[in-house]
C-alpha cells in the first residue's frame, strides 16, 4: 500500500478523485471531435433511443483511460487486490465494448467474454465469495460452488450496469453512488488501497457526467458501462469477503452481504426483473425492449434528469435502510431490500395504469 494513502488520507483521496476527473475532462473534447469528424454516432434506428439527433457513444474510452492511468500511476497494488488481474479484465472488456460501440457484438460473444473475464478474476485473482455468511442457512462454500457463484455475480453486475445505460446520467450517477459508498466503507475498514481504486473510478465518472447530464453531449457506451459494472462487482465481492467471520473475530461490518446488495440494488433489481419477464414471455433474456424501470418512469412524463434523480434517490434510501438496521440478520435485510424494490416497482405500475386510464383508482394496483 502506498505510504501517502495512510499518512495523508484525505488529501490523497481528494487528489486521486480530482486527478482522475481532470483526465476525463481533458479527454472527452478530443473524443467528441474525432467522433463527429468520423460520424461515429449512436444508433438512431433503435426503438429504445430517447434522442432525435446523433450523439457519440465513445465516452467510455475517457473513463477507461482515466481510471487505468490513475490506477497505474499511483501504484494501487498490495495483497488486498491483485491489480494486474483487475486491469487485465478491464482491458478485455474494454476491447469488446469498443467493438460493440463501433460495429456491434452478438449476445453470445458478450456472455462468453464476460465469463472469461470472471474466470480470470475468480480463478487467478482469487476475488470470490467463500461463504454465504448464513444467508439461507448456508455458510462455507466448496471451491467449485464458490467460483461458479462469484463468476455469476460478476456477470450479473456487469450486465446490470450495461442495461441501465439507457438515459442521460443514470449509469454514471449510479456508478458514482455505488463506488463512493464502497470507498467510504473501505476507508472505515482501513482498506485504503481498495478505497483508492473505487475513488479513481468515481473521479473518472464525475468527469464524464459533466458531458452526460441531459441534454447529453456524449454517451459512455459499452466501453464505459461494462467497466463500471466490472469494478463495482469487484468492490462488492471484496467488501463482502473482507467482512467474513474468521478466527472468532467479529467483522468490521456484520451486515456486509446485505449492504452490498443494497448498494447495487438499483441496476441488479431492474436486470433480474426484466430478465424474469422476458423468460416468462418466452423471449431471450438479452432481447431489447422498453420495459426497464427508467423507461417506465419516463412514460409518466418525467425528464431524463428527474428519472435519474428518482432512481438514484431510491438507491441511496436502500443503502440507508441497511445502515440503520444493520443489527438485523443479513437474510432478513436482503428480503427487505428486494421487498421495498418490488413495492417501488408496483407503485410505478399503479401510476402508469392510472395515467393511461385517467383515473386514480385503487383497482389500478391489481389490474
Amino acid at each position: 500500500m502506498p505510504d501517502y494513502l495512510h499518512t495523508y488520507p484525505f488529501l490523497s483521496y481528494t487528489f486521486i478523485v480530482v486527478f482522475s476527473m481532470g483526465l476525463t475532462l481533458s479527454a472527452i473534447p478530443s473524443i467528441l471531435h474525432v467522433a463527429r469528424a468520423r460520424h461515429l454516432y449512436d444508433d438512431l434506428g433503435s426503438f429504445r433511443k430517447q434522442h432525435d439527433h446523433g450523439i457519440p457513444r465513445l465516452g467510455g474510452i475517457a473513463i477507461f483511460v482515466s481510471f487505468t492511468i490513475t490506477a497505474l500511476l499511483f501504484g494501487f497494488a498490495d495483497k488486498s487486490l491483485p491489480t494486474n488481474y483487475m486491469l487485465a479484465a478491464c482491458i478485455i472488456l474494454f476491447a469488446m465494448g469498443l467493438k460493440d460501440d463501433l460495429s456491434g457484438v452478438n449476445s453470445s460473444t458478450k456472455f462468453l467474454m464476460q465469463t472469461f473475464v470472471g474466470a480470470i478474476l475468480v480463478v487467478l485473482g482469487h476475488i470470490r465469495l467463500t461463504s454465504l455468511y448464513g444467508i439461507f442457512g448456508v455458510f462455507d462454500l466448496s471451491y467449485g460452488v464458490s467460483a461458479a457463484l462469484s463468476i455469476l455475480i460478476i456477470i450479473l453486475v456487469v450486465n446490470a450496469f450495461n442495461l441501465i445505460d439507457g438515459i442521460d446520467g443514470l449509469a454514471s450517477l449510479t456508478g458514482i453512488i455505488v463506488n463512493s459508498t464502497f470507498a467510504g466503507l473501505f476507508i472505515y475498514m482501513k482498506q485504503y488501497e481498495l478505497a483508492a481504486v473505487a475513488l479513481a473510478l468515481v473521479g473518472a465518472t464525475i468527469g464524464f457526467l459533466r458531458y452526460n447530464i441531459s441534454p447529453a453531449k456524449i454517451f459512455m457506451g459499452d466501453t464505459g458501462s461494462l467497466l463500471l459494472g466490472l469494478v463495482s462487482a469487484i468492490m462488492a465481492l471484496k467488501f463482502i469477503e473482507l467482512n467474513k467471520f474468521s478466527g472468532g473475530k467479529l467483522p468490521d461490518i456484520i451486515s456486509a452481504p446485505a449492504l452490498a446488495v443494497a448498494i447495487l440494488i438499483g441496476p441488479v433489481f431492474d436486470t433480474l426483473r426484466v430478465f424474469t419477464i422476458r423468460i416468462i414471455n418466452g423471449d431471450s433474456p438479452f432481447s431489447a425492449d422498453r420495459n426497464h424501470i427508467h423507461h417506465r418512469i419516463l412514460t409518466l412524463g418525467y425528464s431524463h434528469i428527474q428519472t435519474t434523480l428518482i432512481l438514484s434517490g431510491f438507491n441511496v434510501v436502500s443503502i440507508l435502510i441497511v445502515l440503520m438496521l444493520g443489527n438485523i440478520s443479513n437474510s432478513t435485510l436482503i428480503f427487505m431490500i428486494f421487498g421495498v424494490s418490488i413495492l417501488f416497482n408496483w407503485l410505478i405500475t399503479f401510476l402508469i395504469r392510472s395515467k393511461e386510464r385517467e383515473n386514480l383508482a385503487l383497482r389500478n394496483l391489481f389490474t
